[in-house]
């Protein structure tokens, strides 16, 4: 009977904690009070401008352990009858790592303002610094659990459908081949679904 009691007092903690944990997350996007849940496609914005202009940061992980990397390559449009990205991630770069163990990982776009930030994401690695720290932007975590910024001004979601390394023999120009990967790392393509946007108010 002692036996009995220990362990259901065991599992009801279990599930007290747990359930204590998944309302944290799922409570962190709804504290940032400055962001709105929008549709992916009321996003008024050019994608061009997006990544080729203003960047982004890939993010992926957790709160136990993530990494991110400024992109300036990518696209947003409609496939498979959902919205969804396409993001281009270099093996050789630590949050390659990440988004390789984990189904989702967070796009976050700055202001101008925040330029300096995001070249130190672009040229740091954080296997060696804070990155995150160094940058002076603060990480939360989406109701995915994924890891975004609060300095960010839109942030997306993404769960990944498709991935696969780009095939030096498929390209048409063999200059791009040449030219962008001398050192034949190419590029990993990802095509993910946009689950969730939040634009800042």
């Amino acid at each position: 009977m002692k036996k009995l009691f220990l362990s259901t007092m065991l599992f009801l903690g279990l599930v007290a904690c747990k359930t204590s944990t998944e309302n944290k997350t799922d409570n962190n996007m709804k504290e940032e009070k400055t962001f709105q849940a929008v549709n992916p496609k009321e996003i008024n914005e050019n994608a061009i401008q997006l990544f080729g202009d203003k960047w982004t940061l890939i993010t992926a992980g957790d709160s136990s352990s993530f990494n991110t990397m400024t992109a300036s390559w990518g696209t947003m449009g409609t496939l498979w009858n959902k919205p969804v990205v396409f993001v281009f991630i270099r093996p050789q770069r630590y949050t390659f790592e990440f988004t390789e163990r984990k189904e989702g990982f967070t796009l976050s776009f700055f202001k101008e303002e925040y330029r300096e930030a995001l070249q130190i994401c672009g040229t740091v690695s954080g296997r060696d610094v804070n990155k995150i720290e160094k940058a002076g932007i603060t990480p939360y975590f989406t109701p995915g659990g994924n890891v975004a910024f609060k300095e960010a001004y839109l942030v997306l979601e993404c769960k990944k459908l498709y991935a696969d390394f780009l095939d030096p023999k498929a390209f048409i120009d063999p200059e791009i081949a040449s030219k962008i990967y001398p050192e034949n790392d190419f590029h990993k393509v990802y095509v993910a679904e946009i689950v969730g946007a939040w634009e800042k108010k």
